[in-house]
């Protein structure tokens, strides 16, 4: 047997036999094991199903409680986070933000919708997260103080923001993140999509920042069917997303207004009323998920050529998804191959994002981005959700 077909006999081990799954394995998908029926079903009961309602109130205030932010304003979901947080910091045309040359889509996208272009820095080998060794040679090599901002020597752009990615829920090395955004005097905003419940140094991802966002989508660790939050400390700063989120209403007796250009973002009260039930179970979700990783790890342990995705050091990931690093593209698609024909739902890493049609021209720090290639190359997610694991697991 060749080493393809030891990992792949591994994998079918592991979801078949061990954790006794039969029929597909989804890669990731939700649970609902709680009162997610009584409160939606309240919603509708009471006709509050719309973006106005006291499950969004419940809810963001939940938010603000298990990630220790001091504010916390939903939305439709997590790009539309990502974009009022950046549009809100004033990200605008013909800006730059920095961000990491591996993660999903919405990251880049957000910057483009304001108008701006992504930066791409590669990421760091140990984690997936924007490498602070290559954000800090990008700032002393190609940019400038120039009165009260910086900017990119070679095209003159504001550099406006950076933004960190907590990528498959393990931190990035946001400490060194934010003291150099400081150091520098540049807005960070953390893209914690994939990493509610994740902390570093025990405090949460998402809360490190000027604003961190997180995503309720259905294959997220806890889901409101479509949805998202900004995590925020300042208030006056909270005030201003929340009013920009409601179409930046105002209202005076029976007389509505907008006072700036805003837009529809605010969370349906029936989608916080699904995330006030799944918080209820956060904890447990991620304690499931961890102890899957753990399996993950211990069953591929004898495999030579296999290395997961762990968490780094001084961080507590919640492991959103499993990933193992195979010897090369070729293994990696055979692999992913065999495991959707037997019903395992395994995927490849997303493309580097400088390599999407929509974002070729734009720019590429000169440190390369490597690591994000190699690794995107490479990079298997295999199933990881919650209720795979059991009782007699746990």
């Amino acid at each position: 047997m060749d080493c393809t077909e030891a990992i792949f006999g591994r994998l079918t081990d592991l979801y078949r036999n061990r954790l006794g799954r039969k029929g597909l394995v989804a890669l990731h998908e939700p649970w609902f094991v709680g009162k997610e029926r009584d409160y939606v079903g309240d919603c509708i009961d009471s006709g509050w199903v719309s973006s106005v309602g006291p499950y969004v109130d419940r809810f963001e205030a939940e938010l603000s409680r298990v990630t220790g932010a001091k504010f916390a304003v939903a939305t439709v979901n997590g790009t539309s986070a990502l974009h009022v947080g950046l549009h809100a910091l004033g990200v605008t045309v013909d800006d730059l933000v920095v961000c990491p040359a591996l993660s999903f889509v919405a990251t880049a996208n957000a910057i483009a919708y304001c108008g701006a272009e992504p930066v791409f820095l590669d990421v760091d080998p140990g984690d997936l997260g924007l490498s602070p060794v290559n954000l800090e040679r990008f700032f002393l090599d190609e940019c400038m103080a120039d009165g009260g901002c910086l900017r990119h020597r070679e095209t003159g752009r504001r550099v406006a923001a950076v933004l960190a990615v907590h990528l498959f829920g393990h931190p990035a090395q946001i400490e060194d993140i934010a003291e150099l955004c400081d150091t520098w005097r540049i807005p960070l905003v953390e893209d914690a999509a994939e990493a509610l419940g994740s902390l570093f140094r025990g405090r949460a991802c998402g809360t490190f920042g000027c604003a961190g966002i997180l995503s309720f989508n259905g294959n997220k660790t806890l889901t409101t069917g479509g949805g998202g939050a900004i995590l925020i400390d300042n208030e006056d700063f909270a005030r201003r997303l929340k009013h920009l989120t409601s179409t930046a209403r105002t209202v005076h007796g029976w007389q509505t207004d907008h006072d700036v250009v805003g837009f529809n973002y605010r969370m349906p009260n029936i989608n916080a009323a699904l995330g006030c039930a799944q918080l209820e179970h956060l904890a447990d979700f991620i304690r499931r998920k961890r102890t899957l990783a753990d399996l993950v790890r211990d069953w591929i342990l004898p495999l030579d050529d296999v290395v997961m995705l762990r968490e780094p050091a001084n961080a507590y990931s919640n492991y959103w998804l499993n990933g193992i690093f195979l010897a090369d593209r070729e293994q990696r698609d055979t692999i992913l191959a065999l495991c959707n024909e037997s019903g395992i739902q395994a995927r490849a890493c997303w493309r580097p994002l400088p390599e999407l049609p929509m974002f070729r021209r734009c720019k590429v720090a000169a440190t390369g981005i490597a690591v994000a290639q190699d690794y995107a190359a490479r990079l298997l997610n295999i199933p990881s959700s919650p209720n795979l694991i059991g009782h007699d697991v746990l």
